[in-house]
């Protein structure tokens, strides 16, 4: 039996797969809704935010996920963990409230934000304190 020593980022990082996967999830229903058909990315207002929120959602976990794991390596894994799950709920309010209205999108994208800026930020403030 292997020792796995991040388990709590390596689950959050699976639910943050399955959370972008959920928003994939949500643009088939879309398009089946509004009549969009592959690979049209443009169509009524209502498909347009469901699209939107899917990509942005793609473009923040490009971000997160490598932000997140060196916040594991170099703060902890319980931390890494919590940050990851603040993320997922954040992305969540984020893609509901978008679908809902675009003006809505805000609280989820600072949440989102936030957290991206807390990993990055401990990593590198934990990096400089190694060296010095």
């Amino acid at each position: 039996m292997t020792t796995t020593l991040f388990p709590l980022t390596g689950l959050v990082t699976l639910a943050m797969l399955l959370t972008y996967f959920w928003t994939a999830f949500l643009v088939a229903q879309a398009r089946r809704a509004h009549g969009v058909k592959a690979p049209a990315t443009s169509g009524p207002d209502a498909f347009d935010r469901v699209y939107r929120a899917h990509v942005n959602t793609l473009e923040q976990l490009v971000l997160m996920l490598p932000a997140l794991w060196l916040f594991a390596l170099w703060v902890g894994d319980r931390w890494a963990g919590l940050l990851g799950l603040v993320w997922i709920v954040g992305r969540v309010l984020y893609v509901t409230s978008y679908a809902k209205a675009a003006a809505s999108r805000g609280p989820g994208f600072l949440v989102g934000v936030g957290t991206f800026v807390v990993a990055v930020g401990g990593a590198a403030i934990q990096m400089l304190r190694a060296l010095m």
